[in-house]
Parts: structure tokens; sequence; C-alpha cells
């Protein structure tokens, strides 16, 4: 039995180092990215530090709807849409590589993870695209895509939200928030 203990080890060894050094197709867990220039930063992460604050989301005849509020955090910016409401949902915001990234923590209980080079980010708009989502139930279960977030004034944005049910176009929500008091 003494010589089994050993033998076992040995393999064992032998499994690990082939996995170590297996050029199989799993994703690399820590890739590298070049990081962003300072004008990359300023066309996208930066124009959403300065939406820091509290702003009323209005609809079209001036009523507020619900607030969401802005908060920055070193390299992060954390949205929180309707905030204290049940249909609460948070919005992070950060940098990888030249791209700006924004994952929504959805209502629906999926969380899409949007893109935007800043290479796509020309005039007042950032214009996100889906990167991949988690928690995806099923392949038919709707899921935010895209948002477009355009700066319209120092104290005015919308909010272009596109949801899809599998590849088609499902439902449009735009939102216009206005920086409160």
């Amino acid at each position: 039995m003494k010589c089994i203990v050993p033998a076992a080890a040995g393999l064992v060894s032998i499994i690990l180092a082939a996995c170590q050094t297996s050029s199989g197709s799993a994703p690399n867990p820590r890739p590298v990215v070049q990081a962003a220039t300072a004008q990359e930063k300023q066309a996208t992460i930066d124009r959403v530090k300065t939406l820091k604050g509290t702003w009323n989301i209005v609809e079209d005849d001036g009523k507020v709807q619900g607030q969401t509020v802005f908060s920055v955090g070193g390299g992060t910016v954390r949205e929180v849409m309707f905030a204290g409401s049940e249909h609460e949902m948070t919005n992070m915001y950060h940098m990888d590589g030249p791209a700006i990234v924004c994952t929504h923590y959805c209502a629906m209980g999926n969380q899409p993870r949007m893109k935007c080079d800043a290479s796509n980010a020309p005039g007042d708009s950032i214009r996100f695209t889906l990167d991949r989502v988690s928690n995806l139930r099923k392949p038919d279960e709707p899921c935010m895509r895209e948002m477009v977030l355009t700066f319209k004034d120092a104290n005015t944005i919308e909010q272009r939200w596109i949801s899809f049910k599998a590849d088609q176009k499902a439902e449009e929500m735009v939102f216009t928030l206005k920086r409160a008091g």
C-alpha cells in the first residue's frame, strides 16, 4: 500500500503539469491590455465621471419618474438607476484598455457587459454594445444589448437602452436625466 500513494502522487503531478502547459481553448484568466491613453480616457470614462451626483429621470412633460445617482470611486463610476425603488438597477463603468465598459446589473436578473472603444465615442455620445452576458438563463431571454449615453448639455443626458430577445430587437427605452438641484 505504501507504493500506491507515491505512484498516485506522481500521476497527479504529471496531470497537473500537462494542464499547465496545455494550449487548449480555455480563455486566458489574465488577459493583458494596452492602457488607455489620456485622449481615450477623456473621450470616455472622464466624461462619465462628470455625471457624479443625483439626477432626476424626467418624462416628456417634465414629471419626475425616479432618480439616478452617479458616484465615482477610483477608476470606476457607479450608477444606481431608479434608486430606492423595486426596479433599482446598478451600472458599473470602468476602462478595459482603450475601451470603456458598462456592466448593467439588470432587474431581469442578467448582467450584460457592454463596451465602447474610445474611437466609437465621437461627439456627444458613447455607444455601448454587448460584449457578453452572465446569468442568461434561456437563449431567448430578453437582455440589454446596447446603450447610447448622450450628453445633451452639462445638466441633461439621455440614455437609450435597447433590449433583444434572442437575436431580435425587443424594446427600446429612452430616459432623459436632468441634474437635480
